[in-house]
């Protein structure tokens, strides 16, 4: 039996999430992945500034917002080196749910070039579960590889880093619009949720929560994501 894990990540209109969405092109699917700003001091010479997202925004004719030019990223998931952190209740429900081959599929809210005031939900990464580790005991040779394990940890703190499998995990090269509004919220298309055989959340709720939405029916998820014949690629952008 396999699990399965809905994440939404990336920057948001959210004071946390940078006030901000990333940029999709609807009609290709191209996209950027903009992570949400950093608000925890990090290891000297670990940062990851918003300023490396400079040529990938040009390609789709877009500046760094003015307030996030000098900030550093909370870059997580990162894509270049397949690994996902977590704290707090998200963090327990990916220790308690998730063990090695399971899924973590992640998505995100992003403004469409094109136009449109209505933001695209999508999928934009899928992460096949290799181990789980508390980001504390990541040695400090390894620490730049998670967005947790750079930052300065206080005692006792239970940061989980998920490291994934090569070649079965990465960022979408196109992203995989799932989403609709419907009923005052973003919500999973109908259809889809039938294709997927089911999510946790009512009506496939979009929008973020503490807990994770979990997909009923992982094997059917996968056969739709097969059927889409998605690209992935280690790297963030």
């Amino acid at each position: 039996m396999v699990n399965a894990l809905l994440v939404r990540v990336g920057a948001d209109r959210s004071i946390g999430g940078g006030l901000w969405n990333g940029p999709v092109d609807a009609q290709s699917g191209k996209f950027a992945y903009v992570a949400i700003p950093e608000i925890r001091t990090v290891q000297v010479g670990m940062e990851k500034p918003y300023s490396a997202l400079v040529p990938v925004l040009s390609t789709f004719g877009l500046r760094l917002p003015p307030h996030l030019s000098a900030q550093q990223m909370h870059l997580d998931p990162d894509f270049e080196y397949l690994t996902y952190g977590d704290q707090g209740e998200r963090a327990r429900q990916l220790r308690t749910y998730l063990s090695a081959g399971d899924l973590i599929v992640f998505y995100a809210g992003l403004f469409d070039v094109n136009g449109g005031t209505r933001l695209v939900y999508a999928i934009i990464g899928v992460f096949v579960v290799d181990e789980i580790v508390f980001a504390a005991d990541v040695p400090i040779n390894s620490r730049h590889l998670n967005a947790h394990s750079r930052r300065i940890l206080p005692a006792g703190a239970e940061d989980l880093i998920v490291r994934a499998r090569p070649g079965l995990s990465g960022r979408l090269e196109r992203c995989l619009p799932i989403g609709e509004w419907r009923d005052r919220a973003y919500r999973v298309r109908r259809d889809i949720i039938d294709e997927w055989g089911g999510l946790s959340v009512k009506d496939g709720y979009l929008q973020r929560s503490a807990r994770l939405p979990q997909l009923i029916d992982p094997m059917r998820f996968q056969r739709w994501l097969e059927s889409q014949k998605p690209i992935l690629v280690q790297a963030n952008n």
